[in-house]
């Protein structure tokens, strides 16, 4: 018989979501607002409204100064501080500490080690993931291995992203093309995180599936992210660029493809499914993907509308709404799909 005192072995202990903790810059800027800011009329804000259908964002800046008020260091530092607060655990609970990102603060050092120094961390393993929409999951996919691996015992995973530092604040947005004006209007900033234990915690959902797969072999980003130094800055190359066209078309099967393989990795029926947790793109595509999944027996966890898409923060604002609805029994779906060069991602929760 195994000894009370020494972990299962590798791949068999149950991993749970003890908790989660999220935090976003500032007060809400609505379409109003970033219309004043570009110089736009009314009437540019509720074309917002009509074809992104996000009505509001947080962002790390000051609109009318154009400076920085956080950094994802900030922002994570919150997130997790709130996570563990919601768990009962202190940072010397920790073994580990994991976060996903695509807009670190700086190359080096990581902003996951900034993190657990404010944290107040030390001789614990850290690991910063840099990825789009699916980082967050990938750092709970990884988080989970660690767990499952036997060697830890408590990990705290984050995810966020301040999407505005990619802003240009002086841009004139009536001659930006598509693919530069509709990040304008998609992005906000803004982070999460959780506490993942493999202690038996009553009441903490089961973590029953993770998975992240990259499926873009041949296939153009549909995102772009630069990072430039003093001497490499191609003259008129922007930033972030976005071929909106083509995450309009790919995204919503992504999406069903995700969903169908984690009910049947599952062995769940789609009636079975209480929670539902799309992708978060904007408030128009969410609707768009819902509508392809087409499952009414499960209730859709959405924010986007009201958080921007905050990237790598976006699905720790979804489970902050879903932990306290999910009920002993009840599934949740998570989905993800990353354009950059395009990932598929999902993890699915069962009230414990």
């Amino acid at each position: 018989m195994a000894h009370p005192d020494r972990p299962a072995p590798a791949d068999t202990r149950d991993v749970r979501l003890l908790s989660v903790g999220t935090a976003l810059p500032g007060a809400p800027v609505d379409n109003l607002a970033l219309a004043r800011r570009f110089g736009q009329s009314p009437q540019w804000a509720e074309w917002v409204d009509l074809f992104v259908g996000t009505r509001t964002r947080h962002l790390a800046l000051d609109l009318d100064q154009g400076t920085r008020t956080h950094t994802l260091a900030d922002l994570a530092t919150s997130a997790g501080l709130r996570a563990l607060a919601a768990a009962g655990l202190a940072a010397g609970d920790l073994d580990a500490l994991v976060l996903g990102t695509a807009t670190p603060d700086l190359l080096m050092p990581g902003t996951v080690n900034i993190v657990a120094d404010r944290l107040g961390l030390d001789q614990v393993p850290t690991f910063q993931l840099q990825s789009g929409c699916t980082g967050a999951f990938q750092a709970i996919a990884l988080g989970r291995q660690l767990l499952r691996a036997g060697e830890h015992r408590t990990v705290l995973v984050i995810g966020g992203d301040v999407c505005s530092r990619a802003f240009d604040l002086s841009a004139d947005v009536s001659a930006l093309p598509p693919e530069q004006l509709v990040n304008a209007m998609l992005f906000g900033d803004g982070a999460g995180a959780v506490v993942l234990s493999v202690d038996p915690v009553p009441g903490a959902p089961l973590v029953r599936e993770v998975f992240t797969r990259l499926v873009g072999l041949g296939q153009a980003p549909g995102q772009t992210l630069a990072w430039f130094g003093p001497n490499d800055r191609p003259d008129g190359t922007p930033a972030v660029s976005e071929d909106y066209k083509a995450i309009e078309a790919r995204v919503p099967a992504l999406s069903a493809e995700i969903y169908h393989e984690l009910l049947h990795r599952l062995d769940w029926k789609p009636d079975e499914l209480g929670y539902l947790l799309p992708p978060q793109l904007s408030g128009r595509m969410t609707t768009r993907i819902s509508e392809v999944l087409d499952n009414p027996s499960a209730a859709e966890i959405s924010v986007v509308t009201t958080t921007g898409n905050n990237g790598n923060g976006l699905p720790f604002l979804q489970l902050e709404q879903l932990l306290p609805r999910l009920a002993h029994g009840e599934r949740a779906l998570a989905i993800a799909v990353e354009s950059s060069k395009w990932i598929k991602a999902g993890f699915a929760l069962e009230g414990a």
